[in-house]
């Protein structure tokens, strides 16, 4: 699944709130006021069709979240400021009322849908992302859980897409319909105790936001684009730009030549943006000015009366019916598309599912608009006080609320019992030593469980502290210790490395706890440990270097550290950049160093693999040889250095040369390159007694 592109264009639109809903003050051509606006519903139902059609058919993202965002602050600002101008109370908590009531039904109904799917259709390892993102989406902070996630070295396989992801957008959307209304309260405050005109100041504020937040948009893309994109501060501004359009339009008088040509260079800047930008990698910083600027020239175009105006298409009558449901197409669009891509293990939907797909989408949104949304929009009785608003805001949250909680609480239970399992019933890889008898129960489940199984890393006792505590800021943060840390311990070993290392360091912690000694992590996640750097990116070389002084200076027994370097896509495996200059840097200091070989790689998520199809499966099962080379580059290297230690525990990872997702009812990989914690447990008294060997 091409989940990259797709994760960052996830976008909701603004809710539709049919013909009345578009209400805004808007001059024809004889200068009386528009109280419906057919293109601006026209546009918004043309961008959920891109959006859609992106996802569906290309896999790529087209800017219309963009011109969603825009959209929702314009109609919402027209709102207010009618109300301000007019003198009338903004009554804010029943704003907020009757708006969520609104939103939420149809919201319940997609995170119910989208529930019952998983519960059906999906893997058990995809329950526990989706339960986090149900919560995040019922309660509106989805973009900044997906935010957090972007920067997340141990979050969820990004290559498993989340029928949810879509609801970030919505999120943002939500936060602003917080966010919004409080400004213009200050605002109304402002002009009264100084006596200002409402509107200019609106101006100056919402343009002070527009130039903040590009700016910082701008820098944050550049430096962190993966969390600006989900980061509600860098889409101020395409929500203050749809303010400032709502604000200023009064005041513009264009011919209609100029109205008829601005209306189609936003329709056609719209269209090719998707084509045109690599919307993915670059926004949400200034190239989303390009959709945020066409949908402006659209509205700013509006009515021109020709029939070569763009209003004229967007006003189609067919287009403007499909704007009313333009909100519920897109709630479940992306769930359909996300839900059958998994269940039919498909990277694209192709031309034919695809059309079915949207067809399917279609008629689900108007369905629902017609049966769901429509009728409580409508129903005057709720309408009628706050409370009955209230009330069908609390009903949606209970409706998803309760079996999601029901069902966490079964899958906590299960894990609680299955973690209370005694040491034979998961013995891992020692089912593979001389000598294994198996006292495996017939009924035990297989661990670590599916529903934690990404959060599978070694948890260290304490941060890096007093004396050995790096005097670098950066290395400081992930400086771990275990074991004895009292000053008893009988020996110092420091893992020092990438996420491979980590893994393996909870069996040198095991190692430690079985030996009395101190045991110190140094992560780079990432990097690999070297003496060589020149291909690395700065942040590496920033860690390897103060890693390098941390060791040389406090001095450990020896280091442990991975040597080799796997691939994904071939069987490839190289030694480490300058690695025989790493061992003899510390060698020649009295420090002894273990080098570990890199595990395998895969294509696949391997526990999703055996969750899906079995763990017996012949798609889970992938001969070695189409990982790694027969022969581990670490032969040879170090010869004849007696305080260097080659370790390559490949046979017990991937026994007679195939890799299996299970061994020993325990699951080797919690994704499809990261050895599990509680494998790699499993392994330490070999790697321990594999060490002592070498020690003599």
């Amino acid at each position: 699944m091409k989940v990259r592109s797709m994760l960052l264009e996830t976008t909701a639109p603004a809710k539709a709130r049919g013909r009345r809903s578009a209400a805004l003050p808007a001059a024809g051509p004889a200068g009386k006021v528009r109280k419906f606006l057919p293109e601006v519903q026209g546009l918004r139902a043309v961008a959920v069709l891109m959006v859609v059609a992106y996802h569906v058919w290309f896999g790529r993202i087209s800017g219309g979240v963009d011109i969603f965002l825009l959209i929702s602050s314009f109609l919402l600002t027209g709102q207010f400021v009618r109300k301000l101008e007019s003198g009338r109370a903004l009554e804010l908590p029943k704003y907020w009322a009757h708006l969520f009531k609104r939103l939420l039904p149809l919201i319940a109904v997609t995170l119910l849908l989208v529930l019952g799917a998983a519960r059906l259709f999906l893997p058990s390892i995809a329950w526990s992302g989706i339960f986090k993102q149900t919560w995040a989406s019922l309660f509106y902070y989805q973009n900044w859980f997906l935010a957090a996630e972007s920067v997340d070295y141990y979050a969820t396989d990004h290559s498993l897409a989340s029928p949810l992801q879509h609801f970030w957008s919505l999120s943002i959307q939500g936060q602003i319909f917080i966010l919004w209304p409080l400004l213009f309260a200050l605002a109304a405050l402002a002009a009264k105790r100084w006596r200002l005109r409402i509107r200019p100041l609106l101006m100056y504020g919402f343009g002070a936001v527009f130039v903040v937040s590009l700016i910082f948009s701008i820098i944050t893309t550049q430096t962190n684009q993966e969390f600006a994109y989900f980061d509600t501060r860098t889409r101020l501004w395409e929500f203050a730009l749809g303010s400032l359009l709502a604000l200023t339009l009064p005041y513009l008088r264009l011919t209609r030549i100029a109205r008829i040509v601005m209306g189609w260079v936003g329709v056609v800047a719209m269209l090719s943006c998707g084509l045109i930008l690599q919307v993915g990698q670059q926004f949400p910083g200034y190239m989303a000015l390009w959709p945020t600027l066409a949908a402006a020239f659209i509205i700013v175009a509006g009515f021109t009366d020709s029939p070569h105006g763009a209003d004229r298409f967007l006003s189609w009558k067919p287009l403007v019916k499909l704007g009313d449901s333009s909100y519920a197409l897109y709630l479940l669009h992306w769930p359909i598309l996300v839900i059958f891509l998994m269940v039919s293990d498909r990277q694209e939907a192709g031309p034919f599912f695809g059309l079915v797909i949207i067809i399917v989408s279609m008629v689900a949104a108007a369905m629902s608009t017609k049966y769901i949304d429509t009728p409580l929009r409508r129903n005057k009785w709720i309408e009628q006080k706050r409370r009955r608003a209230v009330t069908v805001i609390a009903v949606c949250v209970v409706l998803v609320a309760a079996p999601l909680t029901t069902w966490q609480s079964q899958i906590r239970a299960t894990a609680a019992a299955a973690a209370a399992q005694v040491p034979s019933d998961n013995p891992g890889a020692l089912t593979l030593l001389p000598g294994y008898v198996d006292k495996v129960s017939e009924d035990a489940a297989v661990l670590p469980a599916l529903d934690g199984i990404t959060g599978d890393w070694p948890k260290y006792a304490a941060k890096c502290e007093g004396a050995d505590a790096p005097e670098f800021e950066a290395l400081a943060k992930d400086c771990l210790q275990d074991g004895v840390l009292d000053g008893s311990a009988t020996e110092s070993v420091i893992v020092v490395g990438n996420s491979h290392a980590e893994h393996f360091s909870g069996a040198v912690r095991s190692m430690a706890e079985a030996n009395n000694w101190k045991v110190t992590k140094l992560l780079g996640r990432s990097c690999i440990f070297s003496a060589d750097t020149s291909a690395q990116n700065e942040r590496c070389k920033t860690f390897n270097d103060e890693a390098t002084q941390y060791i040389l200076k406090m001095k450990p027994d020896r280091i442990v550290t991975i040597a080799t370097k796997t691939t994904e896509s071939t069987p490839d495996e190289t030694l480490a950049p300058g690695y025989e200059d790493t061992i003899k840097a510390f060698t020649d200091e009295d420090i002894a160093v273990v080098g570990v070989r890199d595990n395998p790689r895969f294509t696949i998520n391997m526990p999703w693999c055996a969750d899906s199809k079995g763990r017996d499966s012949e798609e889970c099962q992938v001969p070695l040889e189409t990982l790694m080379p027969p022969v581990s580059p670490l032969e040879n290297v170090g010869a004849g250095n007696a305080l260097f230690f080659p370790m390559d525990m490949t046979d017990l990872i991937c026994p007679d040369a195939i890799c299996r997702p299970v061994i020993g009812n325990v699951h080797v990989y919690i994704d499809n390159n990261h050895v599990s914690q509680t494998y790699w447990n499993t392994m330490a008294n070999e790697f321990a007694r594999r060490l002592d060997v070498q020690r003599g």
